[in-house]
């Protein structure tokens, strides 16, 4: 089930800065475990980017932001649930 971290309704936190990014997967915006592998993922991109090209870095901030408003979307666990659903069917009808 979709949560709501902050009690907010559909609300999302500010997320226009890589601060921002971390602090609400901190506070348990995203999936389980977004934030640590945020911090992880965000150190390999830093520590092999080439200073003129952060574009890693921005892929990986967009991509977790992403994560965030997915997984805050209201309709998100009952789109998951029909897909489950569909895959299982299909799978079915194979054997």
């Amino acid at each position: 089930m979709t949560t709501d971290p902050a009690g907010s309704g559909s609300q999302l936190p500010p997320m226009r800065t890589i601060g921002q990014v971390r602090a609400a997967l901190t506070m348990g915006y995203g999936f389980p475990g977004d934030a640590d592998d945020f911090e992880a993922e965000l150190a390999r991109e830093i520590n092999h980017a080439d200073p003129a090209d952060l574009s890693g870095v921005v892929r990986l901030v967009e991509e977790f932001r992403g994560r965030i408003i997915a997984r805050q979307d209201p309709g998100f666990d009952a789109a998951v649930s029909a897909a489950v659903g569909d895959i299982e069917a299909a799978r079915g009808a194979g054997r």
